[in-house]
């Protein structure tokens, strides 16, 4: 009972404890929602109709795109610009196919599995010729072959063999076009509906047919609002205001957008690195004058060239090495160059020049042995017997070889790194042998009997040596750049100071508008994804760190001058300000103009005002003329024209992009061409449905797509 009063003495005090532990457990709980909720939207890419994508999810896509790029190119990585393209083009399909999936889904579309074998049975669609499966007699995808490849891919699964990964690979790339083979299909299904909505008919086709044919000559009396002085024309604020309202639709921005001012420093080669380098390329000259065989100069130079030994065509080396080849003597060395427009040092060594096939077709008989001995001794004997009239192929059955034909091309090995000695001196040998000429080819393992059987394109091949090297900067050129920058950014950390102070440190303050989040660099600037992710969280007036950037040369500091949101820009904004003067502009002097042609009713008064009169031939309704006289095409004066009866004098003054005119009709006459109605409605129906094509970016903007890709890639 004491205890029972004691608790109802301290009553008050303890519901507060209480509620004070609830409210710390409610707000506890609430912050990691938050944080959750937080860290949630860190790893989404973006957003499509509602519908988020992971990082993750979409790494996935990349990937699987990548791989198909790779497959397709024959290499075994991609540069940042096709990675670029890659992370776009995976990022708008997987926006389309959003869109279209919900619309189809609205309208009852499918592609079914009928419809798909429908597609590989017809062959022709370009998808499908691009693959492996492609018939090369008729040119056309074999479904067999498909099927034959997706058996064999389940039975290497039960049975795994050393073709496995191969297999698998390939298995990939068709799960790849076949998924976007449906959502390609599919989005056609939805286009073609579309444009079955959109007709034509016999009146509209012959007044087009009209339009496309007549044409006027007429003489024209242009007056030209340049020849109006600026400074003679007042501009009220709410003349501004006026126009802005008419043209607002013109100024609609569907994302957010945000303008910079930034400092870039490129860090480059100075006076005493280059005198280095110039030292180093002259010892690589004179060592490579004097080499038998250049192979170990190139390589321990690190030239970006690599030497391959074998007489290759000149596309195999830059531009400014080739166009160099045809004027050197065989032996000569020629260098150091510099080269600014790649900004390297070059040193050429031609070895040999000779004509020699572009193209060699072959076949061989690969010769093995218990010992390379015993391989060689096998080969002399086919080789022996070859040369008495044997058939070939018969001996190649043999041993377990088809011996067939096969093309070799110059692009097929000239750009390779490098070569083993084998692979250098089996190229040589195709390359130098001539028709109908056998050779027994001695290799590290064994041997190889080669027959050549033709030659085609004989060419110019050149075997030269080059050291080409970046003119690079040093450590200490980077450090005194980047301690001199580094001592700027830090005494000037505001937008004021940064701009007031930059010329007077030898720094020029530029500006980059409307940079979006879908942008993969900032300023052009290479590895700028940092500053990027900076610039949209920031807010106006901050300034940046500063960030290392570029191919490792750049230095950046980034200053956040305006915030665009998405909507409506307004008139003190300076892009549209100075969009509505220019209009505003042209219609005080088209006023000024057309008030001083009242009355004009002749082409001699027009000229008495001022008029610049020429004769303008072959005005047709369907396109805006153009006009020497100011410069400009001039929709309305076309139109005009059309509705102006031959020898009649226009009615009233047109007002056009660059200029008034007035104009006389001279004559008036239909080009050749007989009139086709139903291709007439066809060709227009075309025209509609190319303007329908707009519909994907009405679609696109209902969307409300979010693209948070400039913080992941």
């Amino acid at each position: 009972m004491a205890a029972l009063g004691k608790i109802r003495k301290r009553g008050v005090l303890l519901i507060i404890i209480i509620g004070l532990g609830l409210f710390a457990f409610i707000g506890e709980e609430l912050f990691r929602s938050c944080e959750a909720t937080k860290n949630d939207q860190r790893q989404q890419v973006g957003e499509v109709l509602g519908e988020k994508i992971s990082v993750q999810d979409f790494q996935k896509l990349m990937d699987e795109y990548t791989e198909v790029i790779k497959m397709q190119q024959g290499t075994e990585s991609l540069n940042d610009e096709q990675l670029n393209q890659v992370k776009d083009m995976v990022w708008n399909t997987y926006v389309q196919t959003k869109i279209v999936e919900k619309e189809a889904k609205k309208l009852g579309l499918t592609v079914t599995n009928e419809e798909m074998q429908n597609i590989l049975k017809q062959g022709t669609n370009p998808m499908l010729l691009q693959t492996p499966f492609v018939n090369k007699q008729t040119g056309r995808f074999d479904a067999n072959a498909l099927e034959k490849f997706l058996a064999d891919y389940k039975a290497q699964q039960a049975q795994p063999s050393q073709n496995s990964q191969q297999y698998e690979t390939l298995y990939k790339y068709w799960g790849f076009l076949e998924k976007t083979l449906r959502q390609q299909t599919l989005a056609q299904k939805y286009q073609n509906l579309l444009a079955h909505c959109l007709l034509s008919n016999p009146i509209e086709a012959k007044a087009s047919f009209k339009e496309e044919k007549e044409e006027a000559q007429v003489q024209l009396a242009a007056f030209p609002y340049s020849d109006i002085s600026d400074n003679s024309v007042k501009i009220e604020e709410s003349d501004m205001k006026a126009k802005y309202d008419e043209l607002k639709p013109r100024f609609r921005q569907y994302v957010e957008t945000r303008d910079v001012k930034y400092v870039d420093v490129q860090v480059t080669a100075s006076a005493a690195d280059r005198a280095d380098l110039q030292k180093q390329f002259a010892g690589y000259a004179k060592t490579l004058a004097a080499a038998a065989d250049p192979t170990d100069v190139v390589r321990k130079s690190t030239s970006s060239i690599p030497y391959l030994g074998l007489p290759v065509t000149k596309v195999a080396y830059p531009q400014d090495i080739a166009g160099r080849l045809d004027s050197m003597a065989v032996g000569q060395t020629y260098g150091p160059v510099e080269n600014k427009q790649d900004n390297t040092l070059n040193i050429i060594k031609l070895i040999a020049k000779q004509q020699l096939p572009d193209s060699v077709q072959y076949r061989q008989i690969q010769v093995g042995g218990k010992s390379p001995e015993a391989a060689h001794h096998t080969a002399d004997s086919i080789y022996t017997a070859l040369k008495a009239g044997a058939d070939f192929e018969a001996i190649a059955k043999k041993y377990g070889q088809s011996g067939q034909k096969t093309w070799l091309t110059s692009a097929q090995y000239q750009s390779a790194p490098s070569f083993d000695n084998d692979t250098k001196s089996f190229l040589y040998s195709l390359n130098t042998m001539g028709v109908n000429e056998t050779k027994n080819l001695v290799l590290t393992q064994g041997n190889a009997i080669v027959q050549v059987l033709d030659h085609k394109g004989m060419t110019t091949k050149y075997t030269a040596a080059v050291i080409k090297k970046d003119i690079e900067f040093s450590r200490n050129t980077y450090s005194g750049a980047y301690n001199k920058f580094s001592s700027f950014v830090s005494a000037n950390q505001t937008a004021d100071a940064i701009e007031k102070n930059a010329s007077r440190s030898g720094y020029r303050v530029k500006e980059a508008n409307d940079v979006t989040t879908a942008q993969h660099y900032l300023a052009n600037i290479h590895s700028t994804r940092d500053a990027l992710k900076w610039l949209f969280s920031a807010k106006e007036g901050e300034a940046s760190p500063m960030y290392e950037c570029g191919d490792n040369n750049h230095l950046l500091l980034v200053i956040l001058d305006k915030v665009h949101p998405a909507g409506y820009r307004t008139l003190d904004d300076a892009q549209v300000r100075e969009v509505v003067k220019t209009e505003v502009m042209k219609d005080k002097k088209a006023e000024k103009i057309e008030a001083k042609l009242k009355g004009v009713n002749s082409l001699a008064a027009a000229k008495s005002k001022g008029g610049k009169v020429s004769t303008v031939n072959q005005i047709t309704f369907a396109a805006p003329v153009f006009v020497t006289a100011t410069g400009s095409s001039e929709p309305a004066l076309s139109g005009a024209v059309s509705a102006t009866a031959q020898g009649k004098f226009s009615k009233k003054p047109v007002k056009g992009n660059a200029g008034v005119y007035l104009f006389q009709v001279d004559n008036k006459v239909m080009q050749s061409g007989k009139f086709d109605e139903k291709a007439q409605e066809a060709k227009l129906r075309q025209k509609a449905l190319q303007s329908a094509s707009n519909f994907m970016n009405e679609l696109y903007i209902a969307a409300n797509v979010v693209d948070n890709r400039y913080l992941f890639f």
